[in-house]
């Protein structure tokens, strides 16, 4: 028999971890949709001005990585398709690491290898995902 104060505990531990890491995700797309998707994909033309892709392609990414990050933070946040979004959000920040790689932005792959652990910690641990819209339609 699992001891159940331990469990709730684990269970609390995955809310939290996926909550806050749900919020941060969110977060980025909210705040560049504030700011606008095309302010923002210009901007990121302009970084990538040196690197070997075409304009258009990083034009294209920076208009869809807005909306793109906002809805998988917010899948996370509340825990809905819990799985789905994580391993999404893992692609996504293979992408963006390719990225910053091209740039030779070591500090912002290694900050981008901390966000692909953690999305792989909460893919590892989903079997505790006992506090979100996906359990409690598990359990109805």
């Amino acid at each position: 028999m699992v001891d159940e104060p331990k469990l709730r505990n684990e269970q609390l531990g995955y809310a939290l971890l996926r909550a806050v890491v749900g919020v941060n995700l969110m977060m980025h797309g909210v705040s560049r949709m504030i700011t606008g998707p095309g302010e923002f994909a210009a901007k990121l033309v302009m970084q990538f001005e040196h690197v070997p892709l075409p304009a258009w392609s990083v034009w294209v990414f920076g208009l869809i990585l807005p909306a793109t990050e906002g809805l998988l933070g917010l899948l996370i946040l509340v825990g809905l398709r819990t799985r789905a979004a994580l391993v999404a959000a893992s692609l996504l920040i293979m992408l963006l690491t390719f990225g910053s790689a091209l740039l030779q932005d070591w500090n912002l792959t290694g900050t981008q290898l901390a966000y692909a652990f953690v999305y792989s910690v909460l893919i590892f641990l989903h079997q505790y995902d006992g506090w979100s819209i996906d359990a409690w339609i598990k359990r109805h």
